[in-house]
């Protein structure tokens, strides 16, 4: 008959890397971060794309959550074709988003002056190579 072998440490130190390889509680929670690695690629490639400054076209993403989020970034009211402005926030549909009651006032600072008159920057330029374009930061 024969004798069984005890495992050597390199096959128990494998059998433990395996164990933890396959463990539910690590597949359940790389499974949950894909959104959020999918959320901050999307993010970083609007802000990258985006005709504003990188810090103003954040801001006017977070302002497309809706009118408290708008006020939280200083982007509250806007109009058509200005920073903050989206047609969603847009309740009555006539170019001003989150509209205030004359009791209540949205916070100004320098910094809101600056954001809401911001000018988009102009037409970036593209060039290709070999069929591909490329933008140029």
């Amino acid at each position: 008959m024969r004798q069984k072998h005890p495992a050597s440490r390199r096959q128990m130190r494998a059998a433990r890397l395996r164990a933890r390889a396959l463990s539910p509680v690590r597949i359940v929670r790389l499974l949950l971060s894909i959104p959020i690695l999918a959320s901050i690629v999307a993010t970083s490639l609007y802000m990258r794309t985006s005709p504003y400054e990188p810090h103003i076209a954040l801001a006017h993403l977070i302002a497309r959550f809706g009118c408290d989020a708008a006020l939280s970034v200083d982007l509250a009211p806007a109009y058509r074709g200005e920073v903050g402005y989206h047609a969603r926030n847009d309740e009555d549909g006539n170019g001003v988003t989150c509209e205030y009651d004359s009791q209540f006032t949205a916070p100004t600072t320098i910094e809101t002056a600056s954001l809401a008159t911001a000018e988009p920057v102009p037409a970036v330029q593209e060039r290709m190579a070999n069929g591909a374009k490329f933008v140029k930061p």
